[in-house]
């Protein structure tokens, strides 16, 4: 368990005592000196996105897998078998259940850290590697709560080792050339956007019955910081994104890709306000299965006002297996799509739509992304080819993976997608849970430098919940 100064002194910098960054230890990168010179790495989750993170880490980048965390024991068994198949030795891979003990225990050898636990340990265990200064790179969205996602911002200013957030298409070209159209004025002022997704992360009814742990699983661990509950189905290993104690809904398994380039190009900050529109299914512990939320948000600079839809999830009654493959396929009959896009697909029938996307409209044309950036184009894609476009003036940065671990290998701390902006993204994105909280048509007004809703307090409590103890914050 945590060494009790340690412990204290992490309490402490979480609290709010961010200033002194003389509490932080020395920084414990490696310098790169040759070509052979490798990170120390330790994966924090080792599911689907884990395995990702492995793939990219050991086969990819060749470094050095020091260690695993899960509180699974079949994901250890999972991936020592990769191992041993890519032909590296798993017995001189480590094992924990628990990444207190991790750092404790191997905090000085260790370079660099990948987060791909459920959205409730993002923000611990990510603090207690920046606190270290090691390294940390961490998918989205960057945490389960607003006031976490202001106390990582504030970490990450006084840590000697970057921190990325994995919202990969914010390095891909898709994003980059909205920006530079949108800040050509290539369409004019913009003032709606439409975004979407077939994600249907939530449900309805009661809490299903408390069942024995499976084997193997190390279910107080599992539970971490969140409030604790018995074991029961719809939790492990993924169902957890629609339960409110552990994940953020469909808002927050697609929000950060889908919504990175509403954020960035239209240079985004608070909202005044978030309302959600229609809301179907969902409970006092579960998020919808399907949403039509909507943020207004004030003018930035010479940018007008602007409303910022999002839809998620199925139409009542339709099946699953209807929303998914490309919308060309579907026709848009089975989900909850923006009209607009309804609309756009009869108007051009040879367009492609992506399963998760996003609308910009502006005085002079649509724009349109799909769910990391991709296909970006003015609508129709005929007159993107034959338009002259503008200059390219953002860096294009590589692979966002191999971007963090550069900057560890360089003792670096800036990134092409920083905790500083992954966490407004984040902040930005999740506050829509609170309008699924309120309930439909009631508008939520928030003060974002105060960090609080001014008139529903009530709804304050899903700002920053209290961690549970033993678990530091």
């Amino acid at each position: 368990m945590l060494n009790r100064r340690l412990f204290l002194k992490r309490t402490a910098l979480a609290a709010g005592a961010f200033s002194t960054s003389a509490l932080l230890p020395t920084p414990h990168l490696v310098a790169a000196e040759g070509a052979s010179d490798r990170l120390n790495c330790v994966q924090i989750g080792c599911g689907g996105r884990g395995m990702n993170h492995l793939d990219w880490v050991v086969n990819t980048s060749k470094e050095n897998l020091v260690a695993i965390v899960d509180p699974d024991e079949k994901a250890h068994a999972k991936v020592k078998k990769w191992l041993q198949d890519k032909q590296q030795d798993p017995d001189k891979l480590q094992v924990f259940t628990d990444y207190r003990v991790m750092y404790d225990k191997i905090g000085k050898q260790i370079d660099a850290v990948f987060i791909a636990a459920p959205n409730h340990h993002h923000a611990a265990a990510a603090m207690l590697a920046m606190q270290l200064n090691k390294g940390v790179y961490c998918e989205k969205p960057l945490c389960h709560d607003i006031a976490e996602a202001r106390k990582l911002r504030e970490l990450a200013k006084h840590s000697k080792a970057p921190a990325q957030m994995g919202n990969q298409g914010h390095c891909d070209d898709g994003y980059r050339r909205l920006c530079e159209f949108i800040w050509a004025g290539v369409v004019g002022n913009i003032t709606e956007t439409h975004s979407w997704t077939d994600r249907a992360n939530g449900g309805a009814g009661p809490r299903p019955p408390a069942l024995p742990t499976p084997p193997g699983l190390h279910w107080d661990e599992w539970v971490g910081p969140a409030p604790y509950r018995e074991y029961h189905t719809d939790l492990h290993p993924h169902e957890w994104h629609g339960w409110y104690d552990f994940g953020n809904g469909s808002l927050g398994n697609m929000s950060c890709h889908v919504l990175d380039g509403v954020y960035w190009a239209l240079k985004l900050d608070h909202p005044t306000s978030i309302e959600a529109e229609e809301i179907r299914d969902g409970s006092d512990e579960r998020y919808p299965t399907g949403s039509r939320l909507r943020w207004d948000c004030p003018a930035r600079g010479d940018m007008p006002p602007l409303k910022v839809y999002w839809y998620e999830g199925l139409k009542k009654g339709a099946s699953p297996d209807a929303a998914v493959g490309n919308l060309k396929t579907v026709k848009g009959s089975a989900r909850n799509l923006p009209p607009l896009l309804l609309d756009l697909q009869k108007q051009y029938p040879d367009e492609e739509f992506d399963s998760s996307g996003s609308l910009y409209v502006g005085e002079k044309g649509i724009l349109y992304t799909a769910t990391y950036g991709g296909h970006f184009h003015l609508l129709p894609l005929e007159k993107m080819q034959t338009m002259t476009q503008p200059p390219r003036t953002l860096p294009r940065p590589k692979n966002i993976m191999q971007d963090f671990l550069d900057a560890c290998r360089a003792g670096k701390t800036e990134t092409a997608a920083p905790f500083e902006y992954g966490s407004r993204l984040t902040e930005f994105s999740i506050l829509g849970n609170l309008a699924q909280h309120a309930g439909v048509g009631k508008k939520v007004e928030w003060d974002g430098p105060g960090m609080k809703v001014t008139n529903i307090p009530e709804l304050n409590e899903w700002v920053q919940r209290p961690y549970r103890k033993g678990w530091p914050a």
